[in-house]
């Protein structure tokens, strides 16, 4: 019975060894999750301030961006940056430092658009003689494109259907623009402004195609290009002769500032 006893006391020493042991191996439930976080970075609680930063001056989402390529390109990898276009805001996650870089930066490049106006003069000549000038003028803010047009709607005939219980035929007609169109985009430079321009006008000729009786012929000027303007001087962009007759035309612009 002793020895029996022994062997049963023995057992028990080794059965629980054998359970302290298993419970050792095995790690609570916190430090197993901890140490899960600190192998996978990506599980791990972001702690650093959040801040929004509202454009002011950037009415386009293409400069909103190129704001926000700026700040992400001058910060580190981890910095965290999002535009929101709709509220013209970009939101940063990231240390308290560099949100004071990112202010500064945004500071630097959200600047108001400088607004110039541009005055073109359309002079036509004849014989040496000037017959007509006209001036036309428009307001461009520094980065953004502006088109004026001024002119009429021409009809022109495309065809005839009958409708029904009608005897006679009805006519169909299209509209096109007469007039005279400007399209502007001015840049902002260290040495200038530069200018991209497109000058049309397009008017009704005198005589007639001769492929209807209601066909006009319209006549198309265009002149197209890019220039670098300076405050109140005056710069000719071009001239034309007007085919089919002895006319000339001068394209000139000036260009001011606007306070």
């Amino acid at each position: 019975m002793k020895f029996a006893g022994g062997i049963f006391g023995v057992a028990l020493v080794l059965s629980g060894a054998n359970v302290w042991a298993q419970t050792g191996d095995t790690a609570p439930p916190d430090k197993a999750i901890a140490a899960s976080r600190q192998e996978n970075p990506a599980a791990r609680v972001d702690t650093r301030p959040m801040q929004t930063f509202y454009l002011a001056n950037s009415s386009q989402v293409n400069d909103a961006n190129e704001v926000m390529v700026a700040v992400r390109n001058l910060l580190p990898p981890d910095v965290k940056t999002y535009l929101v276009p709709s509220q013209n805001a970009i939101v940063v996650r990231a240390t308290p430092d560099q949100l004071v870089l990112v202010q500064k930066i945004i500071n630097d490049l959200d600047r108001p658009k400088k607004a110039y106006r541009l005055i073109y003069t359309i002079t036509e000549t004849e014989g040496g003689k000037r017959v007509g000038t006209q001036h036309f003028a428009m307001i461009v803010a520094a980065g953004q494109r502006t088109v004026l047009k001024q002119g009429s709607k021409v009809p022109i005939a495309t065809g005839s259907y009958s409708a029904t219980g009608s005897s006679g035929a009805q006519m169909q007609f299209t509209y096109t623009d007469v007039g005279m169109n400007f399209d502007a985009t001015l840049d902002e430079f260290a040495n200038g402004v530069r200018l991209r321009t497109k000058v049309e006008q397009l008017t009704v000729a005198e005589q007639m195609s001769g492929v209807g009786s209601q066909d006009p012929v319209i006549r198309q000027s265009t002149l197209e290009g890019t220039s670098f303007l300076a405050l109140g001087k005056p710069l000719v962009l071009g001239s034309m002769d007007i085919p089919g007759s002895t006319r000339h035309l001068d394209v000139e612009v000036v260009m001011e500032a606007v306070h």
